[in-house]
């Protein structure tokens, strides 16, 4: 299913940008994911299926260089977590309260337990879920976590996922006998953050007193 519908996709963009434009959009859209929320309103275009997909088009055709695609999206990852850091640090609490809406507000709470709960894990693990990818970053320069311990765990956190999540896509299209490992591979981190996620849900529930 990934491989029929998001490579599809990005495929086209291929086609119709070509290889340049085509670089510049993926790694534009990885940056403006975290960098200025818009993975709240579009997670599909900025995260794990822009990635594989990506990755998907890079070993299906020659026009597409994996290490170039690779690091891109790798530095843009860091960069744009980098910006939403700084903003938080810059702007503090204001900045998230200025993001309107019931759900935001909810995503923005449940992340703070989030970052409360981990602490420099969560800008590593929040890679892996939709929500705290986004607000984590902010929260933390909220929060007045030390810039040198952001960033270590930034780009750890940004190798971890962007770069493995895009070679996992090269190597699922470019390497029939490699193709069942790479889905595997794939398969267990999704499930690694769908388990980080419902620990992270029962920890807020036993650290929440009852009524």
């Amino acid at each position: 299913m990934i491989r029929t519908t998001v490579s599809d996709d990005v495929a086209g963009w291929l086609d119709v940008l070509g290889p340049l434009t085509f670089y510049l959009v993926v790694w534009g859209l990885v940056f403006v994911g975290t960098a200025f929320f818009v993975g709240v309103f579009i997670p599909f275009l900025t995260g794990d299926g822009l990635l594989f997909g990506a990755g998907i088009v890079a070993g299906s055709t020659d026009r597409i260089d994996i290490l170039v695609l690779a690091v891109g999206v790798g530095v843009a990852a860091v960069a744009g977590d980098q910006v939403a850091f700084l903003l938080g640090r810059r702007y503090g609490r204001p900045y998230l309260e200025s993001r309107k809406g019931r759900w935001v507000q909810a995503a923005v709470a449940r992340t703070e337990k989030f970052y409360d709960l981990f602490g420099w894990w969560s800008v590593v693990i929040g890679r892996y879920m939709p929500w705290a990818r986004v607000f984590v970053p902010v929260i933390a320069g909220v929060a007045r976590m030390p810039y040198a311990k952001f960033l270590t765990a930034n780009v750890f956190g940004a190798l971890s996922w962007a770069v493995l999540i895009t070679v996992l896509g090269y190597f699922a299209a470019s390497d029939p006998s490699v193709r069942p490992v790479a889905y595997v591979v794939a398969g267990v981190v999704i499930a690694a953050s769908v388990v980080a996620g419902i620990r992270a849900w029962r920890q807020e529930r036993a650290t929440t007193p009852r009524a």
